[in-house]
């Protein structure tokens, strides 16, 4: 089998990027059964399990590199991915070899077609499997959706965050912030600490509550990590002593408290904190992440940001402050709120493209255009991410800026065509 096969074999699976709620499977029962036969290569692993509805990714990524830093072994599980689906599956921030995929796919091909797992379990299963081949001293795994009966749910961690709580999935996790906190707190293990960085209110009540009925005790992390500004960066206080000052690898004022999440999971992992600053600041190059407010390197004024939620579309506008005219490149997905990406981006005076996205579960950008219009803003249609992209090289300023965002499939689009050369 060719890699490509392998990837094919893949992707002929149910795929919730795709389809939507129609591909969603939830349960264990079929990642379990995947799992066990390919000899159940989680049992015994350690891991970090990460799930939020905003930042799992990064926390996950500063997670995996301050143990990279730190001379470990180290399994990064993320989704989705942006240009590879070898992307899921990193070990020290290195996707998977498409040759070890292509044989690990044709070895368990006949599973696959006997249990029908959904694409993202048998992504997480062959993760899994990955890691544990690689002989890996952690593996640190990212929730795909919700918690309790996301596929991820099978791994023995040893330690469990929640990054955030936000109004995502409400037509699966719930209608509530509340509703969905619980579901997110379905991670909780018996007697394994339990870290969060929620502030006050009904989510974090929720999600309280919710890890004690599992038997473990919540950690509030903004109270037991005390963040102070210095020259050269952050300081970071916990009752181990202070890491720090050190300039965090991510922009953005939200990526403080998904640093600190992953000083105190680094802290229970590992005895000794010395690699902590090279992690945080080395996030990128130690744990492979890409599209968090990142700036692309052939133009810098190029941002790519995969956030797909109001908080998130927010946090990626703050973060930028262009000297001359915003530029911003969306694609949307129907199930999203487009109509809080369409209110945030009228009330800037940013020049506005759009593009059709592939995919039954797209938005059309022709729907997103009339959002816009309904908030007292103008967008235009642009035929691709490519001639978006070289439209803005062709009229921007030096000092304009560029934010490609609303879905990790629109950053892949604009990926794409950059690394290939469409953009130019």
């Amino acid at each position: 089998m060719t890699p490509a096969q392998a990837e094919a074999v893949l992707f002929d699976l149910p795929r919730f990027a795709d389809r939507g709620a129609s591909a969603y499977a939830p349960g264990l029962d079929r990642v379990r059964a995947l799992l066990r036969a390919m000899g159940d290569p989680h049992l015994g692993l350690p891991a970090v399990h990460v799930a939020g509805t905003n930042g799992k990714g990064s926390t996950a990524s500063f997670v995996a590199a301050i143990g990279t830093a730190s001379g470990r072994r180290v399994g990064l599980h993320t989704s989705p991915h942006l240009l590879s689906l070898r992307e899921r599956m990193r070990v020290d921030g290195e996707p998977a070899p498409p040759e070890w995929l292509a044989a690990a796919v044709e070895r368990h091909e006949a599973a696959f077609r006997e249990i029908g797992p959904s694409f993202f379990e048998a992504t997480v299963a062959l993760s899994l499997l990955y890691f544990r081949e690689r002989e890996v001293d952690l593996a640190v795994v990212e929730v795909g959706l919700g918690g309790r009966l996301d596929a991820t749910n099978v791994v023995e961690p040893v330690a469990c965050l929640v990054t955030h709580i936000g109004m995502d999935h409400t037509d699966l996790l719930g209608d509530t912030l509340g509703a969905i906190a619980r579901e997110k707190a379905g991670i909780a293990k018996p007697g394994v600490p339990f870290l969060h960085a929620l502030g006050p209110g009904d989510a974090r009540d929720a999600l309280e509550d919710e890890v004690r009925q599992r038997g473990a005790e919540p950690e509030r992390v903004r109270e037991t990590v005390a963040l102070a500004e210095a020259v050269g960066g952050l300081r970071f206080t916990t009752t181990r002593g202070t890491v720090g000052p050190v300039a965090l690898g991510l922009p953005g004022e939200h990526q403080r408290w998904n640093a600190a999440l992953a000083v105190r999971a680094a802290e229970i992992a590992w005895p000794e904190a010395s690699a902590v600053p090279v992690g945080l600041r080395e996030v990128v190059a130690r744990a492979g992440l890409r599209g968090r407010g990142e700036r692309w390197s052939g133009d810098p004024r190029i941002v790519l940001d995969v956030a797909h939620n109001a908080d998130g579309w927010a946090a990626a506008l703050q973060n930028l402050r262009p000297v001359g005219t915003l530029w911003v490149l969306a694609g949307m997905m129907a199930d999203k709120d487009a109509t809080a990406l369409a209110s945030l981006l009228a009330s800037t005076s940013a020049r506005l493209f759009t593009i059709d996205l592939p995919g039954d579960r797209a938005l059309p950008a022709t729907a997103f255009v009339r959002m816009v219009a309904e908030h007292g803003g103008a967008a235009e249609v642009a035929p691709s991410a490519a001639d978006a992209l070289r439209q803005f090289r062709r009229e921007a300023g030096p000092d304009d800026l560029l934010l490609v965002t609303g879905s990790h499939v629109t950053v892949a689009e604009a990926l794409a065509a950059l690394r290939h050369g469409g953009a130019d």
